[in-house]
């Protein structure tokens, strides 16, 4: 069985495969949520991923554009991408079967810390998009309650404010978590980018250290990887990891409330855990 919606990208797909016909080809379905279908389509030993992006996934062409391609990205190469009027449709080099979520190694996390320092290694022509002005906005779309949200209003500004005078904007990937990084057994690769943007802040850290501590691993390694592939001073990582975790927390609570209780209905379930991981993460606000 093959998505539906393969017709509006048949030729480029047929083209990178060499497959002698649509019906030829072998579907696998990676992923399949209420924005964002996944597939794995292959003709004997060629493949691509073909996505179909609705609501926030529309925007990955979009990244693409902007950061990805100019700044020549460690993410799949872009082989073709097509717009509906509710969605966008694109064509992907497979870059790997095999990503840190299923293999959750050390060694795997070192290495998204090293490529993170690539990533932010790349300087870019645009403002920041997650200003003082942006964590205001985001914390009164969000179930925030008052007492943390004083907080955030107050420390939270000036914290933010004082990381973007210290250190220039760079592209954030805006997920940056296990499911995300593919390997093809030499090489890393970042796949997923519709959320990326660009920040002084490390979430993209961040979010790679929650999840090695909770399959067992220690965020120092990583942090200190990341700062020696970076070159960059310590304590400001230590800023950047905090504001990077309070842009993270709440663009997920936005989304949650937003979007995601339509899409994907067991997200309402993120929002008190949620809650209680920015208010520990903003005890670190100086």
């Amino acid at each position: 069985m093959l998505p539906a919606w393969l017709d509006l990208i048949a030729g480029p797909v047929v083209a990178a495969t060499q497959a002698p016909a649509v019906g030829e080809l072998k579907g696998e379905v990676l992923r399949e949520w209420g924005s964002s279908e996944v597939w794995r389509l292959s003709y004997g030993l060629r493949s691509v991923i073909v996505k179909r992006g609705s609501d926030a996934q529309t925007s990955e062409g979009a990244a693409y554009r902007r950061f990805v391609v100019p700044l020549q990205l460690p993410a799949p190469r872009l082989i073709h991408s097509a717009e509906t009027s509710d969605a966008v449709l694109l064509v992907l080099a497979d870059v790997g079967r095999v990503n840190l979520e299923q293999e959750p190694s050390a060694s795997g996390f070192l290495a998204a810390a090293e490529l993170l320092a690539e990533v932010r290694s790349k300087p870019v022509d645009v403002a920041s998009e997650f200003t003082s002005r942006q964590l205001v906005e985001l914390v009164r779309r969000s179930p925030v309650g008052p007492e943390l949200a004083e907080r955030l209003f107050s420390l939270g500004v000036a914290a933010l404010d004082q990381l973007h005078e210290a250190t220039p904007a760079r592209v954030v990937h805006g997920d940056y978590v296990p499911k995300n990084l593919v390997t093809d057994g030499t090489r890393w690769t970042i796949v997923d980018w519709p959320l990326a943007y660009v920040a002084p802040h490390l979430s993209d850290l961040y979010t790679l250290v929650r999840d090695a501590v909770a399959v067992g691993h220690q965020a120092e390694p990583i942090v200190a990887r990341y700062i020696d592939a970076a070159g960059t001073d310590p304590s400001l990582v230590q800023r950047q990891l905090t504001a990077g975790g309070i842009a993270f927390i709440l663009r997920a609570l936005t989304w949650v409330v937003e979007e995601g209780v339509r899409t994907v209905p067991s997200s309402s379930e993120w929002i008190e855990p949620l809650l209680a991981e920015l208010d520990d993460v903003t005890k670190d606000l100086r």
